[in-house]
């Protein structure tokens, strides 16, 4: 959702004690932080080892 002129990425973790929410950057357009977005979404998939709760 575009802020102030510009599209913010942010990461938000859920826990069962609350809630972390991160700001990564802003962009100056949609299509910029959608690429963003995406790369660390990958990146985040891809280094997933173990069980995924717990």
């Amino acid at each position: 959702m575009p802020e102030h002129g510009r599209w913010a990425v942010e990461i938000v973790v859920v826990f069962k004690d609350g809630i972390v929410r991160e700001r990564i950057d802003t962009y100056p357009t949609e299509a910029r932080a959608q690429i963003s977005a995406s790369l660390i979404k990958r990146a985040a998939e891809r280094d997933l080892r173990g069980p995924l709760n717990g």
